[in-house]
């Protein structure tokens, strides 16, 4: 058995990602897990629930306690660390994972969102680990660990999702303080971020395909980053603001290859670290596209790259592809003027200007990138992830993009 074993070990948002990954690591040891999670029921395109990730816990050697929670609401967690200490005799690790995200700007932020990543990240955080206390100042070399960044304040970081930056910064906020007000009680508290993106189930789901995949590591260097956290002496080892592949570095793995779905294919940066350059993913150049006049109606077979990439989208256009898309889509090119396309009424529409309905998407970039996309060249998530790409309103609409794009790659 290893060191975590018989540690009893609270996990929020465990079901699936990066937490189930951590609970796996840590019931090798033959820990004691609790999944804390709102997932009961399996969901249509997102696999685990807390019955299924329990399964995997015991299979991997430890011993599980599946808690249905919503970390919103107080007497859900309450009612879970009581189940917890009542199983297993008290708390000993509480992991921070759960979140909730939006990476909208603030006009197209619905203070429903709002309210859900601050009650998930930020209060959900302070929630659990207010109940664990108690029991984690009883326990064995007691640790809290927050999934979240660094506190950079670097602008690049607010100006694209001001609300979801608030809230995960809400979750870095409470490890800073409770650091220091733990620390007599000998808990640590420390908060862990990857230094790329990391493929999940729920990157999948937003349109994540294989050349997004490529460019991720696993959900596994998170784990065992976080392992490493966890096995250190809480006493001294507290208020630190980690990322994944330092904490391994540090312990003499310099071979993170294991971690890379493609280790040929350049890793894609997460948000809230200034290292890394994600501008240099595609470096093709397209020229750009003039500015149209406002009373142009028909898209032109001129010889701009742009004009041809809808050339052959509405070429494309049929009843069928509406049917599967149902939505409508506005095009502000930043040096290019608008677009509209509407995958949603009839047998499709498309122009220059202002959609004349009713739209489900507005997407922001500049011309060449989505040309580049188009082409191929350019993944919409990769473009969405490095800021190449702004998207307001509906995302399982904006994820059917890529759809469309594929249907006219080969004739561009």
């Amino acid at each position: 058995m290893g060191k975590l074993a018989g540690k009893t070990i609270f996990i929020t948002g465990a079901s699936r990602g990066i937490g189930k990954a951590i609970a796996l690591r840590c019931a090798q040891d033959g820990a004691n897990i609790v999944i804390a999670a709102k997932t009961a029921d399996p969901h249509p395109k997102l696999p685990g629930t807390i019955y299924s990730a329990a399964e995997e816990v015991e299979a991997a050697g430890g011993k599980c306690l599946p808690c249905l929670v919503d970390i919103r609401y107080e007497d859900q967690v309450r009612q879970a660390v009581g189940e917890t200490v009542k199983k297993f005799g008290g708390i000993d690790i509480l992991i921070n994972n759960a979140s909730a995200i939006s990476l909208t700007p603030t006009e197209a932020t619905s203070m429903k969102k709002y309210d859900l990543m601050n009650s998930v990240n930020a209060r959900g955080t302070f929630l659990c680990s207010k109940e664990c206390y108690p029991y984690l100042k009883k326990g064995s070399n007691p640790h809290i660990l927050n999934l979240s960044p660094p506190l950079n304040l670097n602008p690049r970081w607010f100006q694209n999702h001001v609300a979801y930056t608030m809230a995960k910064y809400g979750m870095s906020m409470c490890a800073l303080g409770m650091s220091e007000e733990f620390r007599p009680d000998g808990i640590a508290v420390n908060a862990l971020w990857p230094r790329t993106a990391i493929y999940t189930a729920a990157m999948e789901m937003l349109g994540g395909g294989a050349s997004v995949k490529s460019q991720c590591r696993s959900p596994d260097i998170m784990a065992d980053a976080a392992y490493i956290i966890l096995t250190k002496d809480s006493t001294k080892f507290t208020g630190n603001f980690c990322i994944d592949d330092d904490v391994l570095n540090a312990e003499g793995v310099s071979d993170l290859s294991k971690y890379q779905y493609d280790p040929n294919v350049k890793l894609l940066p997460d948000f809230f670290l200034d290292s890394g350059n994600p501008d240099d993913i595609n470096n093709l150049k397209v020229k750009s596209t003039p500015k149209t006049s406002s009373n142009r109606k028909h898209i032109s077979t001129g010889n701009t790259d742009l004009d041809r990439t809808f050339e052959q989208i509405q070429a494309n256009m049929s009843e069928a592809l509406v049917k599967s898309v149902n939505g409508v889509f506005q095009f502000d090119f930043k040096d290019g003027g608008k677009y509209y396309l509407d995958l949603k009424n009839g047998e499709g529409d498309m122009d220059f200007g202002d959609a004349k309905t009713d739209v489900d998407v507005t997407m922001t970039m500049k011309a060449d990138n989505f040309v580049k996309m188009a082409r191929g060249e350019l993944n919409p998530t990769t473009a969405f992830m490095t800021g190449k790409l702004k998207i307001d309103g509906n995302l399982g609409i904006a994820t059917k993009l890529e759809k469309v794009m594929k249907q006219v790659q080969s004739k561009l």
